[in-house]
């Protein structure tokens, strides 16, 4: 007795499907395919043979998934998504190999979105309808368009840092509604810094122990950055970064694995201490944006986190630094 549902004009040809899974009218699955359980698979689905699909994956109507395939638990594909596995497809030209293309854990895939060969759609990544993924998509990342850039990341709002009031001299202790917001995430603090303006121009200044979080041993400077680009996306062992953005703006995404933040840094009177283990992605560059990273040590190339599947593992294992 079959311990999943399938319809009775379903073709379903393999035998490796998850309890409770339910497959309905006009779906073909081939006998090569790997479907897990409690998975909802709508009517004219097609599912080719080297097709791996994790538990409680939603797939809509009128999805192929072609060999090549991998989706992950959780994962919603909407109506109509276009799934390719050929960069350059011929008529009876077959690869030997089909590229990868892995739709990473809780992703969702709008409807008539369209994910070229061989990229990777990061986990509780949202791909908005009609979009054209080119490019590998970030963890977390909303992404629209033609080609798609990345709008936003899923469970953050952007919101402005606040700056410090122009002042004739520096700041005494702010009162605490001129202080920046409090940060969702672990570690991670937005500090005000002394303005001092006069008729000769503005200064802005930072002391260690009183300003900055940490004394300095290097500095690096990001500026030119087209806007549709995307910087960080690691996390640092040890490393703790302090970013002032001295004109323009850019936002900076954070994430200590349970809970995700965003802030706008668009004045030299903000500073944003990132501390370890916390993922930081900058992205939404304007064009004039300068941004300043002091950071406590010198460069070591050990010390980065790159992988965010590793990050999560590694914040299971220990708290982020304080």
């Amino acid at each position: 007795m079959l311990n999943h549902f399938q319809h009775s004009h379903a073709l379903v040809e393999t035998d490796q499907i998850g309890a409770g899974t339910r497959i309905w009218a006009f779906a073909h699955v081939l006998p090569g395919a790997v479907i897990g359980a409690d998975c909802n698979i709508c009517d004219h689905v097609f599912i080719e043979n080297k097709v791996r699909i994790g538990d409680r994956v939603t797939i809509k109507c009128g999805v192929q998934l072609w060999d090549g395939l991998t989706v992950e638990d959780d994962v919603f594909i909407g109506p109509n998504a276009t799934f390719t596995n050929d960069r350059y497809p011929r008529s009876r030209q077959y690869a030997d190999e089909w590229p990868a293309t892995v739709i990473h854990q809780g992703a969702s895939i709008g409807a008539n979105a369209t994910i070229l060969p061989g990229l990777s759609i990061g986990r509780n990544a949202m791909v908005g309808a009609g979009a054209v993924v080119t490019r590998d998509v970030p963890p977390n990342a909303i992404v629209v368009g033609n080609p798609a850039r990345i709008t936003g990341y899923a469970s953050s709002s952007p919101q402005a840092a606040a700056s410090a009031p122009s002042r004739t001299e520096p700041l005494p202790a702010a009162a605490p509604e001129q202080l920046p917001r409090a940060l969702n995430v672990a570690g991670a603090k937005l500090h005000p810094m002394p303005l001092v303006e006069d008729l000769r121009g503005a200064l802005v200044f930072g002391e260690v122990d009183q300003h900055l979080p940490f004394a300095p041993k290097r500095y690096f400077v990001v500026f030119d950055v087209p806007s549709r680009e995307v910087r960080g996306e690691h996390a640092h062992l040890e490393l703790h970064e302090f970013l002032v953005c001295l004109r323009g703006s850019c936002s900076v995404a954070l994430d200590d694995g349970t809970s995700r933040d965003e802030v706008v840094l668009d004045s030299p009177t903000i500073g944003l201490h990132v501390p370890p283990r916390l993922w930081r992605v900058h992205y939404k560059y304007s064009p004039d944006a300068i941004l300043l990273v002091l950071c406590s040590d010198v460069y070591r190339g050990s010390d980065y986190v790159r992988d965010y599947e590793q990050f999560l593992a590694l914040t299971r294992g220990a708290a982020p630094a304080a």
